[in-house]
């Protein structure tokens, strides 16, 4: 495994990581002052914008999209939701295009209001998924599906380790031909298959993003109290080996949901930052 010293031109920042404290248009340009070869918007910011602007933008700074954050949730009480739900991630993957992302990255959604049901819920995003696929593969994006920590299968995700988003890829594109897993170290650092989960998933070229953030200990919020690479507990260098390993070549990208700390530092230091941990720890 290389070193990222020096090749920040591989490393990209999720926008989420400086907090939507900006319009779009500042945070690309912040993004690429600072050296990083890509980055990775999210639907509201760019829906909040003109996304041909923003492509045109992108474009000039010669950065490139890793992911389009994020999907839809799939489940839904009714079928009327359901197809709705599917209808705006059609509409955003359409975005995904216009933006040349790499991926549309897909969490998929928990328990519909009042269920109990994982299997259904399951069953919704398989059903889902393979739905947004028809449209996803006619304007060439590719999907990638996020498995986050269980801690989140009753709201954000029925999808909860790389081993259950490689068996949903393989049911519903067994030719792989427009969907794969987005890793996130910081849902998937504690599976005690991960090492056979990401070398399984990248023998079928399945990896299509890589994110690292850090686990702190302790942790005192589910969704927003993410850590700063070298922070926490998780062997980051490890593992990228270990996604490298498994043949992936894209970017290293930096997601951090941190309301208490990164949120609220001045979003250059908070890219110098990133830009030192990226090169030392990671």
């Amino acid at each position: 495994m290389d070193t990222l010293q020096g090749k920040l031109h591989r490393c990209a920042i999720n926008t989420a990581t400086l907090g939507h404290r900006e319009p779009l248009n500042f945070t690309v340009d912040r993004i690429a002052r600072a050296g990083f070869g890509g980055i990775a918007p999210w639907r509201h910011e760019v829906e909040a914008a003109d996304v041909s602007q923003i492509a045109r933008q992108i474009r000039a700074l010669e950065l490139n999209v890793t992911g389009y954050c994020r999907s839809t949730y799939f489940p839904a009480p009714t079928a009327e939701e359901r197809a709705a739900n599917i209808e705006s991630n059609i509409r955003a993957a359409n975005d995904a295009a216009e933006l040349g992302a790499e991926c549309f990255v897909m969490v998929v959604g928990g328990l519909p209001a009042g269920s109990r049901d994982l299997s259904a819920a399951r069953e919704m995003v398989s059903d889902g998924i393979a739905a947004l696929m028809i449209e996803a593969k006619k304007v060439g994006v590719r999907l990638a599906v996020e498995p986050l920590h269980p801690m989140y299968a009753a709201e954000r995700s029925v999808i909860n380790t790389i081993g259950q988003a490689l068996d949903l890829c393989r049911h519903i594109d067994p030719e792989n031909e427009a969907l794969g897993i987005a890793v996130d170290v910081y849902h998937c650092w504690w599976d005690p298959h991960l090492t056979e989960s990401v070398s399984a998933a990248g023998s079928e070229a399945r990896i299509a993003a890589y994110h690292v953030s850090d686990w702190l200990t302790p942790t005192t919020d589910m969704l927003l109290d993410r850590g700063m690479m070298g922070d926490g507990v998780i062997d980051l260098k490890e593992t990228r080996s270990l996604v490298e390993s498994a043949g992936y070549v894209g970017m290293t990208e930096v997601e951090i949901f941190s309301k208490d700390v990164w949120w609220k530092a001045p979003p250059d230091e908070v890219l110098r930052c990133c830009a030192d941990r990226l090169q030392t720890v990671c």
